[in-house]
């Protein structure tokens, strides 16, 4: 044993006499280059180098290796610290009660506070989510109101003396409004070869140009009076427009006079007297046009005048009174309503579903047959091709909408007296006054307006004030309270991607111990 001892202290000398560049080949040493720094050293610097060369990941990385990780006993006092500061209520009794069934009892009722103010959010999440929407019903009193635009057009769409001439023209618009609605067309019917050799004969005949050319037209003969709020008014202020009873006329269009468009006191309006002239206006019984008389519809100068459904008629001989109200709608935007605030139309400067549906009728009609009727059908929308309504149909719901509800009543029109003041006046006939001229007045029954608005039941901003106030009953807690846990989290998880970037290489690397070592214990043990 004496022996050995002395080998191991001659060693020792010799090693002690080595150069220094012999000792820096000692297997824990690498790179004899680099000073003989101590191989965990190396280690580290090998492993910044890699990280630099990763881009952002490998910043990160390096940044992170740069850290110390805190020992045991620092993460035990942070998280106590965070226990006994925080403003989450009922943790600080759980970590300063000695008792540990008080601790159990706090355990429990914070965990319980906890489980609730889970739930209560979740359900108050679940309900906004469903989109929830209430309706609203205000009646607004206000000084002056805007009065609505006005479309009249006469029964009789045509002439006389030009359907004489072009006769085959009423028999044309039979014949395409039949085939638009995919009613059968008898070949051997009367008119059918005229109206091909026509046709054949007129390949650039356009039916719209012919009607307005010669269809209904407004003049100092057709309107003989017109009065709106105690002022005259005539033909000039007027707009023409097109539709299925041919030329029409809208007062009120939106390109009046801006004291026009509002009146201050109710019962008075738009006062009207039409001579429709049945001798030279006329039409063909055998299309349904039957009476004689004008047809009109009221609706806002934001919207092209509807027809169908909503036309209010006035005979010849009759003195019609209409009391109108505003109404106006408002939709919410999907998801909440169907509206869509952003869509535009191409042909008209302002939404409306009516004349999105006449634009997306057209749209189809050109796509497939490379022409546009004068007529747009109406099985088009039953087809599923224009569909109204919903958020993804061709044509949504409009988000405002303005109608004004009427009531109409009638009276015989002229009186005894007055048939001989108009019959002198106009230099007409007692028969031809009363077959021809047409009486109507409209006005409003009062100056308020109805709002039905569809409102969002739950915003934003009551959403968060609701989730506070869960937050704060059952747990006391607010934003800060928030902030702080999140702040608490964060640094647990920096901890633990530098132990996972440090630590765990560092085990799975570590080399096995080398026999040198393994001889030198053997030695001591020997000792």
């Amino acid at each position: 044993m004496v022996g050995r001892i002395k080998e191991d202290r001659q060693s020792k000398e010799e090693r002690m006499g080595r150069p220094q560049n012999e000792y820096c080949h000692n297997e824990n040493l690498i790179h004899p280059e680099d000073s003989c720094l101590p191989k965990s050293q190396m280690e580290q610097m090998e492993k910044s180098k890699g990280y630099a060369e990763k881009g952002l990941l490998g910043k990160i990385k390096l940044y992170l290796s740069k850290k110390p990780l805190p020992s045991a006993t620092d993460r035990k006092k942070f998280d106590h610290d965070f226990a006994i500061s925080t403003s989450f209520h009922g943790v600080h009794n759980i970590v300063r009660n000695r008792s540990r069934i008080r601790k159990v009892i706090w355990l429990v009722v914070v965990l319980g506070s906890v489980s609730l103010v889970v739930w209560q959010i979740y359900s108050r999440l679940i309900n906004y989510f469903t989109w929830p929407t209430t309706t609203s019903i205000e009646v607004q009193y206000v000084e002056k109101i805007e009065f609505p635009s006005v479309t009249f057009c006469n029964l009789n769409r045509f002439q006389t003396a030009a359907v004489a001439k072009f006769g085959i023209i009423v028999f044309l618009w039979h014949t395409v409004s039949k085939v638009l609605h995919h009613q059968e067309i008898g070949a051997n019917s009367t008119g059918f070869k005229e109206a091909i050799d026509f046709i054949e004969s007129h390949q650039n005949f356009s039916v719209t140009d012919f009607i307005k050319n010669n269809g209904f037209y407004l003049n100092n003969s057709t309107l003989l009076a017109c009065e709106f709020f105690g002022i005259p008014c005539g033909p000039k202020d007027f707009k023409h427009v097109f539709t299925e009873y041919g030329n029409c006329f809208t007062f009120n269009h939106g390109e009046n006079i801006q004291g026009w468009k509002k009146v201050s006191v109710s019962g008075r309006g738009l006062s009207l007297l039409f001579d429709v002239n049945q001798e030279e206006f006329t039409d063909s019984p055998g299309l349904g046009f039957a009476d004689a008389g004008i047809i009109f519809v009221i609706h806002s100068p934001k919207k092209e005048p509807q027809f169908v459904g909503l036309g209010l008629y006035s005979p010849v001989g009759m003195h019609t009174r209409v009391t109108i109200r505003q109404l106006k709608t408002v939709h919410q935007e999907y998801p909440w309503g169907e509206c869509k605030p952003n869509i535009k139309l191409q042909n008209f400067r302002h939404y409306s579903t009516y004349g999105c549906l006449k634009e997306c009728k057209a749209q189809l009609i050109e796509k497939r047959c490379g022409c546009l009727p004068f007529l747009l059908p109406d099985h088009i929308e039953f087809k599923g091709l224009c569909t109204m309504g919903t958020h993804n149909s061709s044509c949504p719901v409009s988000c405002e909408e303005t109608e004004y509800p009427a009531t109409i009543s009638y009276s015989s029109f002229p009186s005894q007296k007055a048939l001989k003041y108009l019959s002198k006046k106009l230099n007409q006939s007692h028969d031809y006054i009363r077959e021809n001229l047409v009486n109507i007045e409209i006005n409003y029954s009062d100056l308020n307006y109805k709002i039905t608005q569809q409102q969002k039941a739950v915003s934003v901003s009551e959403l968060l004030a609701d989730v506070g106030g869960q937050l704060g009953l059952f747990c006391g807690a607010s934003m800060i309270t928030i902030i702080e846990i999140i702040e608490y989290l964060f640094t647990n998880f920096y901890w633990i991607c530098i132990f996972f970037l440090l630590k765990i290489p560092e085990m799975t690397q570590r080399p096995p111990p080398s026999q040198n070592h393994l001889g030198n214990k053997n030695q001591i043990e020997e000792c």
